[in-house]
């Protein structure tokens, strides 16, 4: 008997210390943090259980089909295009449509010149003007699109109007060599050409890279001297090419032109042949 109450104490005791021990952790709100942590780890489960899905097997997507028969076409609703007949792209133009728009010459006529062409045909005219005997002040303009296509507005070296043309604006002549007169205005101010040159460029038809050379014959007049690029340069290409065959020829004969005279040479005489006496 005195057994029974000791075990009956015991568990009462036990009871009644963790009603005590719960108490204190609802004071302490650990039991609602435990609870969420709890929810928190179902959730999650849920969440990577949706992830997780069985891929579907391929055999099954397949419609099962029994008969032996060739199976009709599946229709196409895709639009057919024929890639042939799409317009074909706009060539790129060289020349801006903006800058098109102020020419005075046909597009088809406007040139650009190459650094080779343009440079062949500056040393054709310096030549040209070392080999003038005028001794008159002078100098050479290479052309660019600004002074023969559009604008028309030649700025001449400052140096040049500075030590030989006057201090204001005033008439020019431009003479070519043909002896044709063109009214063109000097603009002291700009060291430049105005007004008439656009005639004479036109006339002329100069084109980028063509170089001029300007002799100043008289205070107000200038003897101006054509180069066009093109020819420039097929003359110099067919001058290398002589020089190049010359070449070759004289190597080809292995003897020098004092060689051949010496061979060729006849002997000297005392005295001429056929000298009629006196």
């Amino acid at each position: 008997m005195a057994k029974g109450n000791k075990t009956n104490s015991y568990e009462e005791a036990r009871k009644q210390q963790l009603l005590d021990n719960k108490k204190r952790f609802e004071d302490l709100g650990i039991l609602n943090i435990s609870k969420s942590l709890s929810n928190l780890a179902k959730s999650d489960k849920k969440v990577r259980a949706q992830k997780v899905q069985q891929k579907p097997n391929a055999a099954y997507m397949l419609e099962p089909r029994r008969s032996t028969r060739a199976r009709n076409p599946v229709p196409s609703y895709r639009e057919n295009l024929d890639v042939l007949e799409l317009p074909s792209l706009r060539k790129r133009s060289r020349f801006s449509s903006s800058w098109a728009s102020y020419l005075a010459r046909p597009i088809e006529e406007v040139r650009v010149a190459s650094y080779e062409e343009r440079s062949q045909a500056f040393k054709a005219a310096e030549k040209l003007q070392s080999n003038l005997q005028s001794g008159n002040p002078s100098f050479v303009k290479s052309m660019v699109r600004s002074h023969v296509y559009s604008c028309f507005w030649l700025g001449l070296p400052t140096r040049f109007c500075d030590d030989h043309l006057p201090k204001s604006t005033v008439d020019m002549v431009l003479e070519d060599e043909e002896g044709a007169e063109f009214d063109a205005i000097f603009i002291s101010k700009r060291t430049g050409l105005s007004g008439g040159w656009r005639a004479f460029a036109l006339e002329h038809k100069l084109d980028d890279g063509d170089a001029l050379v300007f002799d100043l014959v008289e205070p107000t007049k200038f003897k101006v001297y054509i180069v066009k690029a093109s020819h420039s340069s097929s003359q110099v290409n067919e001058s290398d090419e002589g020089e190049g065959e010359e070449g070759k020829e004289e190597g080809k004969g292995g003897e020098s032109d004092e060689e051949k005279e010496t061979k060729h040479k006849p002997a000297k005489m005392g005295k001429k042949r056929g000298r009629p006496s006196k």
